[in-house]
């Protein structure tokens, strides 16, 4: 049976702002406080979506949460209308507003970690919500980004949906930013290649002393047992804590892996030498006696600076129906010079065929990349047809999507704005038209 890798894509939401709450996240750092244009940000994710679309890629569409997040705000004990909620709270700490606000959803690498039916015992693809326990916009998530996974993986004959892990410290997840499968072709056995930042229950092992290790070992480990992998089809491997420090806040942004292929910096991981021969050795062993492609980019070649400035791996590797590698990377691979020769290199060496260059600004500002806004998984065919076909982008899904964004949104939104009591309704009127266009059923909780 032919498998093949759907990209399902997070589509921005209309209160998509620059908050600067992702500590550790130098871009959203960076960025804080200044205007935002939500209408840009979303036609320029659905443009990624449609190119993937035109190279003859399956591409869903994942819908935005529902913001601003009332419940957070009446949960800490500010009470009243929904304009009094948010004026109380901005009156007693903007943070709490921005929270509340933000549209950070639409990363939906960090939505779930993903098994597909071939590596699981059980023969469904399974979702796993993430906890995102480590930042307050993120952790209010999980509940709602089920109910959207739900939606959009409806057939319970394919799909087998497990609750984010507990919301502590050691299980802090953050879904499939931190998880690679390597395989020789698709519906082939894979190798789940978990990544982490630290240890909970090891307080030897080493952790970085600057920023966050946001996820943990031990959840990465729940979460292969939830998904039926086998031992052998598992390895669990830690983040370099040093790139950690240096704003390396995701694996994703320091390596990506496709199919056959692992692309990453030589500084990506602890005992990174041992490492890499550890997971050659695991994927040869699952794939019975396949190579893995591993490209190693030198720090000489492009500095950790660069890496992160450029989103380079952060970029999605995604195989072409001739079986080759292109390259969707961020625009900003191509302006800074160290990034783009070395991405020429690689095209002329025949390792890639191609690089395309998309344009994600507004998302790369608050410091997700073109891999930060998808979520991979593998299906067959018949498992296709079990997914909401309103979430499957073609053509005609896409005019509709962007003339929603033209109809809804705005094209500038500054802190100040998030007081304006139109833009809640603006907002929930704009999502309570997608869920008709996209039959997600009752998936909101607000009353418009």
């Amino acid at each position: 049976m032919s498998y093949q890798e759907v990209n399902f894509d997070g589509l921005v939401g209309p209160t998509h702002n620059y908050a600067g709450l992702s500590f550790g996240n130098v871009a959203s750092a960076r960025f804080a406080s200044q205007p935002s244009n939500p209408k840009a940000a979303a036609l320029q994710g659905l443009a990624k979506m449609k190119m993937l679309s035109d190279l003859g890629l399956s591409q869903g569409v994942i819908a935005p949460h529902a913001r601003p997040a009332l419940h957070l705000l009446r949960k800490l004990g500010f009470t009243g209308t929904d304009s009094q909620v948010v004026e109380k709270a901005f009156a007693y700490n903007p943070t709490l507003v921005s929270s509340s606000f933000s549209s950070s959803a639409m990363w939906t690498a960090n939505a779930a970690t993903v098994c597909p039916s071939t590596d699981s015992n059980d023969g469904k693809v399974h979702f796993t919500a993430a906890n995102l326990s480590n930042k307050l916009h993120r952790a209010i998530e999980a509940p709602l980004t089920s109910k959207i996974l739900k939606a959009t993986f409806a057939d319970e004959g394919y799909f087998s949906h497990h609750p984010a892990l507990p919301m502590h410290d050691y299980f802090a997840d953050e879904g499939a930013a931190n998880h690679t499968r390597l395989c020789a072709q698709h519906g082939g056995k894979g190798l789940h290649l978990f990544v982490y930042g630290r240890e909970a229950f090891n307080s030897q092992a080493p952790a970085p002393t600057k920023f966050p290790a946001r996820h943990t070992k031990e959840a990465s480990e729940a979460v292969a047992r939830l998904h039926q992998i086998g031992a052998q089809q598992s390895l669990f491997v830690q983040q370099n804590p040093d790139v950690i420090d240096q704003g390396v806040f995701h694996n994703d942004v320091i390596a990506v892996g496709n199919e056959r292929m692992l692309f990453c910096h030589e500084q990506a991981f602890v005992n990174q030498s041992q490492t890499l021969d550890d997971i050659k050795r695991a994927y040869g062993e699952v794939t019975q006696g396949e190579q893995l492609i591993i490209t190693q980019v030198e720090n000489e070649q492009v500095s950790i600076d660069d890496a992160i400035g450029s989103y380079l791996f952060n970029s999605q590797l995604i195989t072409l129906n001739n079986g080759g590698f292109a390259l969707i990377a961020p625009g900003e691979c191509e302006r800074i010079d160290s990034v783009n020769r070395y991405l020429q290199q690689l095209v002329e060496r025949n390792v890639l065929e191609k690089v395309h260059y998309v344009d994600l600004k507004q998302s790369m500002q608050n410091g997700g990349g073109p891999a930060c806004l998808r979520l991979r998984v593998v299906l067959n065919q018949a498992e296709l047809t079990g997914v909401n076909p309103q979430c499957l982008l073609d053509d005609t899904l896409y005019l509709t999507l962007c003339s929603w964004v033209n109809k809804h949104y705005r094209d500038r939104l500054t802190l100040e704005d998030l007081r304006d009591p139109q833009l809640i309704s603006e907002s929930y009127q704009a999502l309570d038209e997608l869920t008709q266009i996209m039959a997600l059923g009752s998936i909101y909780d607000f009353q418009i």
